[in-house]
């Protein structure tokens, strides 16, 4: 096939899926009208979490009652420049909470005593670890729907594809806050901290998230698996599927529709315009055949 017919194929073969499995639900999207082949299974990855290894479970109890932050920008952000290393890791010096770090930069100079640089971290277990109180993140897909499954509140440093529309979700709904990467400073970084941690609404409404989210009939896996399960039985799902992506893009959306009624529009104020001018030039003779 040539370059354009398989990508028809594709796009032919995309529209024409039976099953939708969707990696969202609506504790953290927005209300909006789906068809009955999709399925929203988002947060299957999250689970209760587990012990942690010994010498994270000593530093963090080493917190007592103030608790730890955790911060991870993904693992497509290794490390930082070097002067926004020094700003982040100056702001955390400062605060009572023990703060586990994931990074793998060069140490910054500014690192306090309380802040543990770690190359990789059990995440999902730290979140739900009880002394955990705020999750300093840039906005993943899995980093946010496992705050939300474990209700800790998170401060949000989005940096590229859909990480700003990720946590502007959390955002709206008062369980995190966003701070610019790009023009933070120490000042802000810490300010946003404390915002986080000092006001309790920032956590009751995570929790409540959290909440919504578990009170479910089916966990998530099992109900896409369910569904999975269901196409292959029955050889597919064609019942649950729309029949619109065989329309002609014209008629998809109403082209061919639109084009008449501008049409007919258009043709009405033509003939009103024109009999208008007649009116006028009949009023016109008149007047100067009376002078």
């Amino acid at each position: 096939m040539t370059f354009l017919e398989r990508l028809t194929n594709y796009i032919s073969l995309f529209q024409a899926a039976d099953l939708w499995l969707m990696r969202v639900d609506f504790v953290f999207e927005f209300p909006r009208p789906t068809m009955p082949n999709v399925i929203y299974m988002g947060g299957f990855q999250c689970k209760p979490a587990k012990p942690l290894p010994q010498h994270l479970e000593e530093f963090v109890q080493s917190s007592g009652e103030h608790g730890v932050i955790i911060m991870s920008l993904g693992t497509l952000i290794a490390e930082l420049p070097h002067d926004l290393a020094d700003e982040i890791a100056a702001a955390f010096a400062k605060l009572p909470q023990k703060v586990i770090w994931r990074y793998k930069g060069d140490r910054p100079a500014t690192l306090g005593n309380n802040t543990r640089l770690v190359d990789w971290m059990p995440q999902s277990d730290l979140l739900g670890h009880p002394k955990t109180k705020l999750f300093v993140a840039h906005g993943g897909t899995n980093g946010v729907q496992e705050a939300i499954y474990h209700g800790v509140p998170i401060l949000g440093l989005p940096l590229i594809f859909d990480q700003r529309d990720n946590l502007l979700r959390i955002e709206i709904r008062g369980a995190g806050k966003i701070i610019d990467i790009f023009t933070m400073n120490h000042d802000i970084f810490l300010q946003g901290i404390q915002e986080v941690l000092n006001d309790p609404s920032y956590r009751m409404n995570m929790q409540r998230l959290s909440r919504l989210h578990k009170d479910q009939p089916m966990r998530p896996l099992n109900r896409a698996l369910f569904w999975i399960e269901f196409v292959m039985r029955h050889k597919g799902a064609a019942h649950l599927r729309t029949e619109s992506y065989k329309l002609p893009w014209y008629s998809y959306h109403s082209v061919d529709v639109i084009l008449f009624l501008v049409t007919v529009a258009l043709l009405i104020l033509f003939i009103f315009a024109g009999l208008v001018c007649s009116c006028f030039r009949l009023c016109l003779k008149r007047k100067v055949k009376s002078d």
